[in-house]
């Protein structure tokens, strides 16, 4: 529940609230669930709220979608069918958005119906960005340290920001499509810069932002 001991478990959790926990543990013999909340951190905690955000919205647009196409279709199976190729409908929807048509071709369900979800998924759903950032910290010893930070830094990316907040702390901030690509394109400079800062005889640390 919590890093420390704790008296009341009231004093976390109440009947009927809703939270973000991560399972850790399942006994399937037993019917028994362990999760917890204090091991979900604050990006995963957002992260999560942000999924079933838009699945919630993704579901009322499908229900859009179907009252608008003359022929008669089941909600639950337009749904099954979708889930089964995308894992989920906000996903299918934002593909469709942007692909049009042919991000439905794997899905068996009516012409008019596909036509209807392209039109309203390209009504609702806008392209979003995401930011994944950090604090670096750079020290480059030697009379050339201005040269090597430039070096050190050569390594970030177009897709990248670094801002100076005052020696030797700089963030670097990534933009993408969805927080996991972000991470990974943050992982992939991380990785250059600290080879370039080694190689350059300097020292680098990052921590990232919650």
């Amino acid at each position: 529940m919590a890093p420390r001991w704790i008296k009341n478990i009231h004093e976390f959790i109440s009947e009927g609230q809703r939270l973000v926990v991560k399972v850790h543990r399942l006994d399937r013999e037993k019917n028994h669930v362990d999760v917890s909340l204090k091991r979900v951190s604050e990006e995963e905690k957002k992260n999560k709220l942000a999924q079933v955000s838009f699945e919630k919205r993704a579901k009322k647009l499908l229900e859009i979608s179907i009252k608008g196409v003359k022929v008669k279709v089941d909600f639950e199976d337009v749904r099954n069918k979708i889930e089964e190729e995308y894992g989920d409908l906000y996903s299918c929807l934002k593909e469709a958005s942007e692909q049009g048509e042919a991000a439905l071709d794997g899905i068996d369900i009516p012409k008019g119906l596909k036509a209807q979800l392209v039109e309203v998924a390209k009504k609702n759903i806008k392209k979003q960005m995401v930011t994944v950032d950090g604090i670096a910290t750079l020290i480059c010893y030697g009379g050339d340290g201005v040269e090597a930070i430039k070096k050190v830094f050569s390594a970030c990316r177009k897709d990248s920001e670094v801002t100076y907040l005052g020696a030797p702390k700089y963030k670097i901030s990534i933009v993408s499509e969805d927080y996991k690509s972000g991470e990974k394109k943050l992982s992939s400079i991380l990785e250059k810069l600290e080879g370039l800062a080694e190689k350059n005889n300097c020292s680098f640390s990052f921590e990232k932002s919650d």
